[in-house]
């Protein structure tokens, strides 16, 4: 590799990281993280650019789980609806979910230690060091509604799995869980409407 060729990836690498930050810091600074409600606010206020603000919020909380993704998927649910809710969901998700092993492939285990304890990541890193077994269960982590998928595509960045495998398993195992949530998010709503 030319040494421009590996300036220019090192160079894109931390602009996005700093934009990523950046937002992140803007968003915490305004109180978009602090609350579902604060969230569903923000979004509501920012009319027609309101897609294109939860598709980046949405992005940047599996990079940086600081709502947990479920409930994100809920809020997708509730401000645009169950189609077009999921297709934010699943657009924002697989942007994060690339982000998320480039980043961990690019900055090893020290960029994971500072978002994820140290006890949670030798609990999952074990069963990075499985090969096959692994693929399995990050397939299963992405399909099935409550695992720690965010996590897993973090811990994935740092095994031996081609990005081409990668992005198979995210496209294909991301529909299934947020089609969960979204049906339940659907329903909660739906119920709740009913009871007020």
């Amino acid at each position: 590799m030319t040494l421009a060729k590996k300036f220019e990836e090192n160079i894109l690498t931390i602009i996005g990281t700093a934009t990523l930050l950046l937002l992140l810091g803007a968003g915490f600074q305004s109180g978009i993280f602090s609350s579902r409600e604060s969230m569903e606010q923000f979004l509501r206020q920012t009319g027609v650019l309101a897609p294109l603000c939860f598709l980046l919020l949405q992005t940047i909380q599996v990079v940086i789980p600081v709502v947990p993704g479920g409930v994100s998927c809920i809020i997708g649910v509730a401000i645009f609806g169950p189609l077009y809710g999921f297709f934010l969901n699943y657009a924002g998700m697989v942007t994060g979910s690339v982000f998320s092993f480039l980043l961990a492939r690019h900055y090893g285990q020290a960029f994971l230690l500072k978002f994820v304890p140290e006890k949670t990541f030798q609990k999952y890193i074990s069963r990075a060091e499985k090969g096959k077994k692994f693929d399995v269960f990050f397939l299963l982590a992405l399909i099935l509604p409550g695992m720690p998928d965010d996590l897993l595509c973090l811990i994935a960045g740092l095994t031996s799995m081609s990005l081409k495998k990668y992005l198979v398993f995210t496209l294909l195992g991301r529909p299934f869980s947020l089609l969960a949530y979204s049906l339940g998010g659907a329903l909660i709503l739906e119920n709740l409407t009913a009871l007020f």
